[in-house]
């Protein structure tokens, strides 16, 4: 056989033709291989010496080209087939003949069987494939004998095709961009959608908030090649939710280049729903709805935590129905249950929407009031819970009255530990039924004593603030952009002369409601007023400090604000060096109008945080509502960061709301160097916590901010 010349086809083909590379490399799994439309380097030589028989064949019928392959399947040398009609060639001419009409008006391949004769008079069945190139506006007719390594690739393809179509598990392939190239029968019915309607969209189409948020996370772990199992939240054709189990594999062209990633997905949404009726059965009480005694114990101390962070008062209240066994015995268990499935809406209706309420068994509630400022919203919860509890139930047209007897244990005053505290409430709740029932009691040895002992301690306290006993420790505030301590916020301590060094929680309450938590608070932002004035000429010119107010200082006339702007003005100090933090906990309990105070001297470059926010609808709103500088992520998320798989989200979909809203980001209890490099990953502006230094006096926060600035 000769190497004639081998001639380049006449023009490039159009953009968009089904058979380019582009096409071919996207094509569906099972689809059937063809020759690029478009020459590259190296095409015509690939061609004439490829494996299998080749001819280029023009409108006229007539062969332009022919392969040595093809040549050689004929017994014929190149020059002798080109310019002969392809169906001159062919036992049945005629069928050659329509062969290529069909070729010539299909856009698609077209697959025939067809006997050619060969040069020495025999015969040859071959396997046929067409397509026509738009360019040249020639037939290319792939030729391979009948039975050959052809037709075994076809059949390799429709049993592989049969095994995707069949596969009790979803087939979703992407390509570079995310957009989906292929799907199997079995996804488009998870997802209830035809095929056509999925093909070319975003995988992103079919995904909520949640789902979205991890395909971002996961895009990058695919490039890099991370073969993974996912959960995956996808959002049907009629609205439903389809969780699924995505194990995602990525793949690569011979170059290395990523194309896109092939995924199996397992529909998991039963096995989920059953796992989470499990766990709501392990930890909540089917009655009444609320946490069972596990479920109970485990926020409690989650609440001690929270209190010991924010160094807040907790009130742990134990609540026993009086008489609910008479009425039990009396009209049946159905409606004893009624009761106390009533009973417990009536307990949630008096207590705060940040509050913790739990069935322990029987007659038995508890609930836990977190973030207090005062002592006096216990009492008022208390008094509302014995009033509620003493109105008569009507049980089916029964009419039953029971009442409530209430103990009331105070962490950290009554007890330090979960369980004493828990054995604390029970037993000034057995106090409290012993005095009558009908009523709510504090745990202590004797109410005239502890009723004393707040008095004196109110004194003491005046006393400490003219004496010069209370004291400020801050804790340093770290940018995770670069690590540098930029703020520091201020904690209250009275250093007492007989009990030691005592945290706000165990004094601040009994200075409550009067003049002297005002004149407290006043003190506090004086003095951080001082001691940031120093930390901008020393560490950092634009170094803030933060500060506390509670319920009792933030009722203040606007006056009292405005005197705090003249104080800084008369150190020369700019109003944003004093940021005033709002616990969440006053505008959940409508103290809206402390942010509306707070306008005007914001406008004049004081700036105010939201302290606590814990993510519900009412914390949306208040980001939404009010104009706020900073957000002050609750602890409690930051703990779920390497705990939870879902703990990561929430947090950078907080960080990227309040972005959008203007607002910078600090996270609180950031305590571990995971934590810290999860939230630096997610774009959170600061950190508060362990991991970057406690409580501590002003001099050694300005050294610790000099070591790193």
């Amino acid at each position: 056989m000769e190497h004639g010349p081998w001639r380049p086809a006449a023009a490039s083909p159009q953009h968009g033709d089904a058979h380019s590379p582009d096409a071919a490399s996207c094509a569906p799994p099972g689809a059937s291989f063809s020759p690029p439309a478009q020459p590259t380097v190296g095409y015509n030589e690939l061609f004439l010496l490829a494996p299998f028989g080749f001819f280029l064949v023009g409108v006229d019928g007539l062969i332009l080209q022919a392969n040595l392959c093809a040549a050689r399947l004929l017994g014929a040398t190149r020059a002798a087939l080109t310019g002969k009609a392809l169906s001159e060639l062919a036992l049945a001419p005629k069928e050659c003949a329509a062969f290529l009409a069909e070729v010539a008006a299909n856009a698609g391949e077209v697959h025939r069987r067809m006997t050619l004769r060969m040069e020495d008079g025999g015969e040859l069945p071959m396997r046929l494939l067409g397509s026509f190139d738009v360019g040249s506006r020639a037939c290319r007719v792939v030729a391979e004998p009948a039975g050959g390594a052809f037709d075994a690739l076809l059949r390799s393809e429709e049993r592989l095709r049969r095994i995707v179509h069949c596969a009790d598990e979803g087939v979703w392939e992407v390509d570079a961009h995310g957009n989906t190239s292929f799907v199997n029968p079995r996804m488009a019915a998870l997802l209830g959608y035809a095929i056509e309607d999925i093909l070319g969209q975003p995988v992103s189409r079919f995904m909520d908030e949640e789902g979205k948020a991890l395909l971002e996370r996961n895009i990058v772990r695919r490039r890099q090649g991370e073969v993974r199992r996912y959960e995956f939240k996808f959002v049907r054709s009629d609205g439903k939710e389809l969780w699924t189990c995505v194990a995602l594999n990525p793949l690569f062209d011979a170059s290395g280049r990523y194309m896109g990633a092939l995924a199996l997905v397992d529909d998991v949404t039963a096995r989920r729903a059953a796992a989470a009726r499990i766990w709501h059965q392990a930890n909540y009480d089917d009655l009444t709805g609320l946490p069972n005694r596990h479920m109970f114990m485990d926020r409690l101390a989650q609440e001690v935590r929270r209190a010991d962070r924010s160094a807040a008062l907790l009130a742990l209240l134990f609540i026993d129905l009086d008489h609910f066994k008479e009425v039990n015995d009396r009209l049946g268990h159905a409606a004893g249950d009624r009761l106390l499935a009533d009973a417990a809406q009536r307990i949630g209706a008096c207590v705060r929407a940040t509050d913790t309420i739990g069935r322990l068994g029987g007659d038995e509630f508890t609930v836990v009031l977190s973030s207090l400022d005062r002592i006096e919203t216990v009492d008022r919860i208390a008094q509302a819970l014995v009033d509620k509890l003493a109105a008569p139930f009507e049980l089916a047209g029964t009419r039953a009255e029971v009442s409530a007897s209430i103990g009331i244990a105070l962490y950290p005053a009554d007890a330090t530990q979960v369980c004493d505290l828990m054995a604390r409430a029970d037993q000034a709740m057995y106090e409290a039924k012993n005095d009558g029932r009908n009523r709510y009691g504090y745990y202590t040895d004797g109410a005239q004593q502890a009723l004393f002992a707040r008095q004196a301690l109110a004194a003491e306290l005046r006393e400490a603030l003219d004496g010069g006993q209370l004291e400020l420790l801050y804790q340093p505030i770290a940018a995770l952009g670069d690590g540098k301590i930029r703020k520091a916020e201020a904690f209250l301590r009275w250093r007492h002369p007989r009990r030691g060094l005592l945290r706000p929680a165990e004094f601040l309450p009994f200075a409550e409601p009067g003049s002297l938590m005002v004149e407290i608070g006043d003190w506090v932002l004086r003095q951080a007023a001082v001691q940031v004035e120093r930390w901008q000429r020393c560490c950092d010119p634009h170094f803030q400090v933060c500060v506390n107010k509670t319920p009792t200082q933030s009722r203040r006339e606007p006056g009292q604000y405005d005197a705090w702007l003249d104080f800084l003005r008369g150190r020369e100090l700019p109003p944003r060096s004093v940021v005033v933090e709002i616990g969440e906990g006053m505008l959940l309990e409508g103290m809206d109008a402390v942010i509306e105070r707070l306008r005007p001297q914001r406008a004049l470059g004081l700036q105010v945080a939201l302290d606590r926010f814990s993510g519900g609808y009412s914390s949306m709103s208040h980001l939404v509502r009010y104009e706020l500088d900073y957000v002050k992520i609750d602890h409690c998320f930051v703990d779920a960061l390497d705990r939870e798989a879902n703990g990561l989200a929430v947090c950078e979909a907080i960080i990227a709301m309040a972005h959008k809203l203007g607002m910078q980001v600090v996270a609180e209890g950031v305590d571990t160097e995971v934590q810290r490099a999860l939230l630096r990953e997610v774009g959170c502006d600061f950190a508060q916590g362990h991991a970057v230094g406690g409580p501590m006096t002003a001099g050694d926060l300005e050294r610790a901010a000099g070591a790193r600035a």
